[in-house]
C-alpha cells in the first residue's frame, strides 16, 4: 500500500492523528500543539471517547481517533469475556456519539469497524489487529479522496492566490499545498486564529509554514477587512456537514466569513462530501460548549467573574452563499448535491 501521507506535514502523518498500538490509543493533543508535541494515551475506549469529546483532536482527527477507539475496545471485550457483539456494538454507538453534529459521519465509521470485528472473530482472528489495519485503508483511501479533491480546489486558484482558510481543515490543507507544490503554484495563506481553541492560528497556520508557504494570522473579527486590504481571492473551508439542501455546517465564524467574501465578490468553496444523513438543515444538532471556553484564552481568564458567555461550536452557512462544493468527484453546486451519487 502507498501511503497517501507522503510529503505532508508532521502532524497530518497517520501515527500523528490516532494510532492503536501495545493495547491504546496515542492522540496527538492538538489543544497544545505547536507550543509542545505530546499525546494523550488512552488505555480504555471510554478515555478515547473522553479526549474527542475534550478537543484533545478535531476536525478530521475524532474519525481517525474513534476507529482506532473501536480496535482498543475489541482488544478489552476480547480479553474480558461477556457478549462480544453486544459489547462491541455499544462501543460503537458510544464513540459515534462522543460530539454530537459528527454522530451520523462517525456512525458509518465505527458501524463498520463493528462489521470487521464479527468477521475477524467469526474467522477465528483477532478483531482489534483486524479493525486497525482496516482502518489504515480507509483512512488511506480518505486520504486519497482528499487528494482528488485538492485537484478541483487548487484549480480555482489564480497564479500567486491569496487564500483564506477558516479552523483547520485538516488532510484538505495539507494536500491542496502538496498540490501546489506539485504544480509550482505559489500561494499565500490567510488564517483567523479561530477561537477559543485557536484551531487556525495553532494547527492550520502550523500546517502551512511546516509545509514552506507563506502564511499570516488574524483574528476572528478581521477577515472582511483583511479580504479587501491583502487582496483575497478565494475563500475556502472544510465542513463538518454538508446538508442535501445546501446548507454547510463548519466552525462558528465560517457564515461570516461567507458574508463578507460575497461583498467583496470573492469565491466562496467549500471541500467534503454531501451527507445524506441529513437531507436538510433541521436534520443537524448545533453543539453548545461549555461558556467558560469563550471567557477565556489558553487557559487565561479574560473576562470579569459573573460574565456568561456564548459557545455554539458551529454555525450554518446558507447555499447561495457558496460557489460550489468541491469533492474528489469535481465542483458540484450546492443547489444540485445528489448529483454526487
Amino acid at each position: 500500500m502507498e501511503r497517501q501521507d507522503h510529503d505532508l506535514a508532521f502532524m497530518l502523518k497517520y501515527e500523528n492523528v490516532a494510532w492503536y498500538e501495545d493495547n491504546a490509543v496515542r492522540i496527538l493533543d492538538r489543544r497544545i500543539y505547536p507550543a509542545r508535541i505530546e499525546y494523550v494515551t488512552c488505555s480504555t475506549y471510554a478515555e478515547v471517547i473522553e479526549a474527542i469529546r475534550t478537543m484533545v483532536t478535531q476536525s478530521g482527527g475524532p474519525y481517525i481517533a474513534a476507529a482506532m477507539g473501536m480496535a482498543l475496545a475489541a482488544r478489552q471485550l476480547s480479553a474480558g469475556g461477556g457478549d462480544f457483539e453486544a459489547g462491541i456494538r455499544k462501543a460503537s454507538r458510544e464513540l459515534s456519539h462522543a460530539r454530537p453534529t459528527t454522530a451520523e459521519k462517525m456512525s458509518a465509521i465505527t458501524e463498520a469497524c463493528v462489521d470487521v470485528a464479527l468477521a475477524a472473530k467469526a474467522a477465528g482472528k483477532a478483531p482489534d489487529e483486524a479493525i486497525f489495519f482496516n482502518n489504515i485503508e480507509v483512512v488511506n483511501r480518505r486520504y486519497a479522496r482528499s487528494a482528488a479533491t485538492a485537484v478541483h480546489l487548487v484549480n480555482q486558484f489564480p497564479d500567486n492566490a491569496t487564500v483564506m482558510t477558516q479552523c483547520f481543515a485538516e488532510t484538505v490543507v495539507g494536500m491542496m499545498l502538496r498540490e501546489c507544490r506539485s504544480r509550482g503554484k505559489t500561494i499565500k495563506v490567510i488564517c483567523p486564529e479561530t477561537r477559543p481553541y485557536f484551531q487556525g492560528a495553532r494547527l492550520t497556520a502550523s500546517v502551512v509554514h511546516d509545509m514552506g508557504f507563506d502564511v499570516t494570522v488574524i483574528t476572528d473579527n478581521m477577515p472582511g477587512y483583511t479580504m479587501k486590504a491583502k487582496k483575497v481571492d478565494v475563500f475556502t473551508s472544510a465542513a463538518d456537514v454538508i446538508c442535501m439542501d445546501g446548507h454547510i455546517v463548519n466552525k462558528v465564524g465560517t457564515f461570516q466569513i461567507a458574508l463578507a467574501a460575497r461583498y467583496w465578490g470573492i469565491p466562496y468553496f467549500v471541500t467534503g462530501t454531501p451527507n445524506r444523513e441529513h437531507p436538510t438543515i433541521d436534520t443537524v444538532k448545533i453543539e453548545e460548549r461549555a461558556e467558560k471556553d469563550v471567557l477565556e484564552a489558553m487557559g487565561v481568564r479574560t473576562a470579569m467573574e459573573g460574565v456568561h458567555g456564548f459557545y455554539p461550536a458551529f454555525d450554518i452557512t446558507p447555499p447561495k452563499l457558496c460557489d460550489g462544493v468541491v469533492t474528489d468527484k469535481g465542483i458540484f453546486s450546492p443547489y444540485d448535491l445528489y448529483a454526487y451519487y
